[in-house]
């Protein structure tokens, strides 16, 4: 019931901005969807440019002092958060502001050392399931509950603050919802000649195409991670169930071997190409891989909040386009939406109030909200979501369009622990089934069990 309740909250707010749109104190850190944070970006970089002006003194209730902020992401997402901060420099003067910032690649395994020794920003972009996996103890980040006179939470729908929450505190606020859905090169289509699949039995007719147009051309490239994402939206439409619930793996060996199937057919009908052929493309991402660039690649299978890199990242003239989910899979709407990104605050930061101010200033204010559009997906704050809404452009209408469908299609609930490094990394689980099945050094019964065995000594 819950969920159905936040698909129909973000449905209506979706709505009405399509409508519209259509007329310190902690020591820096050398630190990815949510993959949904990946991004083109590969160097750790300090944003405090302007960190030797005058900032002013404070003209308000608060103090003078220096904060720092971390988040991961690409030019589209690095260049407006620098530009929010600035503004929020502006309106608080005297509080100056350090920024730490770079790919996904990495960043969580230094970030989770940093989380644990207490030494990370002051306020932080963390992954959803960073709440459970750093804070279980609710004691590494701040309950923003105590400073809930900084930080206006009448603007998110409880059930997005619940998912936020641990161990009796307000560990984090969300920034937006996100969910997996496809996403075309048309263009690539086109010159096949072939519509863009609006079905599975669609998607596995254009790998037959597209290798007869040319081998070296695929309609879908999945690496390891969405490879296991794929399987559970396929497992899920066809069977209804959760994938875990209440810390167990509701699928059995039969069921996950279907699944695996499910993924061997893709490469076996020349859909998505081996992890042999990923590897050998040198790319640390799939939007920074050629392959993409070019159309050679000509779908992937992403969060709604990464369609604006992955279409910047396209060879000028080609489009992209959002895709369908499938229904050929099964009677039930598989899939899930969860809590993309959120703000959290290092509970050791030495100036709590002004940290909270800042994660206020950056959800909630109209100017930045105006700033930062959809650089974090769809706004999860009603005020942030109204004004970016009433600015025509401001919305990347991909995110949009990805959005309002991911969260009218997905009906299952995700728990906290399929996001645990130790399966999604790539040193994790995930990886080391899909990875091994792809080369051969699983065989479908083999690779199930390994990832049930694998899920099963996390989650337990």
């Amino acid at each position: 019931m819950k969920r159905k309740l936040v698909r129909s909250i973000m449905a209506a707010g979706l709505a009405a901005a399509m409508a519209v749109t259509a007329v310190g104190c902690g020591d820096k850190q050398n630190n990815e969807e949510d993959k949904g944070g990946s991004d083109n970006q590969s160097e750790e970089s300090d944003g405090a440019d302007d960190s030797n002006e005058d900032v002013g003194e404070p003209n308000g209730d608060y103090e003078a002092c220096t904060l720092t902020i971390s988040w991961w992401g690409g030019d589209d997402r690095h260049m407006p958060t620098q530009e929010a901060i600035k503004a929020f420099q502006k309106e608080y003067p005297g509080i100056k502001i350090e920024n730490t910032y770079a790919a996904w690649d990495g960043w969580e395994e230094k970030m989770a050392t940093a989380f644990v020794a207490g030494t990370a920003q002051d306020v932080n972009q963390v992954n959803w399931n960073w709440i459970n996996q750093y804070d279980k103890n609710g004691e590494a980040f701040l309950d923003l509950n105590d400073y809930a006179e900084q930080i206006d939470m009448s603007q998110f729908d409880s059930s997005y603050l619940e998912m936020c929450q641990i161990a009796g505190t307000q560990a984090a606020m969300p920034v937006s919802m996100t969910g997996r859905i496809f996403y075309w090169d048309k263009t690539s289509f086109d010159e096949v000649g072939i519509e863009v699949p609006k079905s599975y039995a669609d998607l596995l007719a254009a790998g037959k195409a597209f290798a007869e147009y040319d081998d070296s051309y695929y309609p879908l490239a999945l690496a390891e991670y969405d490879r296991t994402m794929l399987m559970v939206y396929y497992l899920e439409s066809k069977y209804g169930d959760d994938w875990v619930v209440d810390g167990e793996l509701q699928y059995d060996q039969a069921k996950v071997e279907e699944g695996l199937k499910f993924i061997q057919e893709l490469e076996d009908n020349h859909v998505t190409p081996k992890i042999s052929k990923l590897a050998g493309d040198g790319a640390a991402s799939l939007d920074q891989n050629q392959n993409w660039i070019d159309g050679h690649y000509a779908g992937i299978f992403e969060w709604d909040s990464s369609a604006g890199k992955f279409a910047k990242a396209l060879e000028e003239g080609r489009e992209i386009v959002v895709g369908d989910y499938f229904s050929d899979w099964g009677e039930h709407k598989g899939g899930f939406a969860k809590v993309s990104m959120g703000w959290a605050i290092n509970a050791k930061t030495e100036h709590p109030k002004e940290a909270a101010m800042l994660v206020n200033f950056l959800l909630n204010n109209e100017a930045a909200a105006e700033i930062l559009g959809s650089s974090r997906g769809i706004p999860a704050s009603k005020s942030a979501l109204a004004k970016a809404g009433s600015v025509e452009g401001l919305l990347d209408p991909l995110t949009v369009e990805a959005n309002g469908k991911v969260l009218a299609w997905c009906s299952n609930e995700l728990d906290p622990m399929f996001e645990d490094s130790r399966l999604k990394n790539s040193d994790g689980v995930y990886y080391d089934v899909m990875a091994g099945l792809s080369y051969g050094d699983y065989d479908i019964s083999e690779a199930a069990a390994t990832l049930i065995d694998g899920i099963n000594s996390v989650i337990q």
